[in-house]
């Protein structure tokens, strides 16, 4: 296969700007991981202006997904699973070119899953569990049980992915795989939830209290990364301030319901700070008493 495909990337194999080619092959007919391809070829390079090229070839009946993508976005898409199939591309794929052996160290990144960096996926995961949660109780409030299962079930999957890098991996596609090797409680919670006997309106009910339960236990390991920010100065934070900062964007669009979360269960608490003669009061945060 190597040799076939040899001409498509030749040209980026003798540019020294490449760092790194790979092949990722597809080995199951109906297997997602090369979104439908049968090959996809992901090529990482530095200093282009295009920061994610793509372009589908056909090779004797063979469909080929070939990805050119800025290094600086490739650690990006690793940091916030901005997209998640390039991870398994990486930890699956076969090198044909690795520069200064650059691949083999991104490979060992991955396996190793700094805490640093766990630290940013699970605050992005719990912000995704927490919103899709709440608004799985407002359908059910509302009596909308269709809509309320869905929303569970995308809960659920936030849970996972949560439960997996809570281990030190990084959730794959086949993401319910991992937990079930990894996390039993949230495994079982799920099996109970699809394969439950309990009438429909029953099953959400029973789901939502033990999720509250669940997504409680973990909070505050989940938002380390938010709240060691709130420790980084004595006073209280702004809404704007926070979401603001760099290293909050990647969650910077579940942050009102990361804080509110928050709020609820005293971690955080808010403060008011008059604006001058307009006697409305802006609401800031800052750590309550317990978490200093």
């Amino acid at each position: 296969m190597n040799h076939h495909l040899q001409p498509l990337y030749e040209e980026y194999a003798n540019d020294l700007n490449t760092l790194g080619i790979l092949i990722m092959e597809k080995t199951e007919p109906n297997s997602p991981v090369t979104d439908g391809f049968d090959v996809v070829l992901l090529i990482i390079v530095k200093n282009i202006n295009n920061n994610w090229y793509v372009k589908h070839y056909d090779m004797g009946g063979k469909s080929v997904a070939l990805h050119i993508v800025n290094e600086e976005m490739l650690v990006s898409w690793i940091d916030t699973s901005g997209y998640r199939r390039a991870v398994e591309w990486i930890i699956y794929g076969k090198a044909v070119l690795d520069r200064n052996g650059y691949i083999f160290q991104l490979k060992n990144k991955l396996r190793d899953f700094p805490a640093s960096k766990r630290e940013l996926r699970k605050i992005i995961e719990f912000g995704k569990l927490v919103k899709s949660y709440h608004e799985a109780k407002y359908l059910f409030e509302s009596a909308e049980y269709k809509d309320t299962y869905s929303k569970i079930l995308y809960s659920l999957h936030y849970l996972a992915r949560l439960a997996v890098i809570e281990q030190g991996y990084y959730p794959e596609v086949t993401v319910w795989r991992q937990v079930r090797q990894i996390d039993l409680e949230v495994y079982k919670l799920y099996e109970e939830f699809i394969d439950g006997n309990e009438e429909l309106e029953k099953r959400i009910r029973l789901m939502l209290i033990a999720m509250d339960f669940i997504i409680n236990s973990r909070a505050e390991d989940s938002v380390k990364h938010l709240l060691n920010i709130f420790r980084s100065k004595d006073s209280a934070w702004s809404y704007a301030e926070l979401k603001s900062l760099p290293i909050v964007e990647a969650y910077s669009l579940d942050l009102a319901a990361i804080l509110s979360y928050l709020l609820d269960k005293n971690i955080i608490q808010s403060v008011k700070e008059g604006a001058k003669g307009t006697g409305f009061y802006e609401q800031k945060y800052i750590l309550s008493k317990q978490e200093h």
